[in-house]
């Protein structure tokens, strides 16, 4: 697995239902690499930490490769970097084989899989299409939450290198599903 993009966003207010809402979901790739910092990345906006950022979902790492599947359902969209609210662009992210508690080394930094990304209407405000939603939850391509436990600064380019494996735990897929069988979706 690679670092193809390393993502950040900025606070953005957007008109939705009539309200506004405060989201950092839109990142864009950044040509410099970004500071992994215990609860988030450093420079990047969080504007909801009950549901982000924090010690288990300090990084959130999202598969190039999942981007075709959905790119099928919104041709007219810009499949930019960091169209999902990751932080780190992965060449080939593999929920079905990523274990939690697996560990891995990247630049300067050591990062732990600790749960998966569940989806929220934010996604589809990004998409400007509630559908993604729904088609999100109907596959394993969830991405991963990292936690990190050495901090230091990852860029494009830079491998991520498995230093502990944990294959007596459920993957990152199979936590994902339960996630969605207790939801009821």
């Amino acid at each position: 697995m690679k670092i193809v993009a390393t993502c950040i966003g900025d606070k953005k207010e957007i008109e939705w239902k009539g309200e506004t809402v405060t989201t950092g979901i839109f990142k864009y790739a950044v040509d410099k690499p970004i500071f992994l910092d215990l609860e988030d990345v450093k420079g990047d906006t969080i504007c909801n930490r009950e549901n982000h950022g924090g010690i288990l979902q300090a990084i959130y790492g999202y598969s190039l490769k999942h981007y075709d599947h959905f790119k099928k359902f919104y041709s007219d969209l810009d499949f930019e970097m960091g169209i999902f609210g990751e932080n780190l662009t992965i060449d080939d992210l593999d929920e079905t084989k990523i274990h939690q508690g697996d560990t891995f080394k990247v630049g300067e930094t050591i990062l732990e899989a600790t749960v998966p990304r569940n989806p929220c209407y934010k996604l589809g405000i990004r998409f400007n299409n509630m559908k993604i939603v729904k088609q999100f939850w109907d596959t394993t391509f969830c991405g991963v939450y990292f936690k990190v436990l050495q901090t230091g600064f990852v860029k494009t380019g830079d491998i991520f290198e498995q230093i502990k494996s944990c294959p007596e735990n459920s993957t990152i897929a199979d936590l994902y599903t339960e996630n969605r069988v207790e939801k009821g979706i």
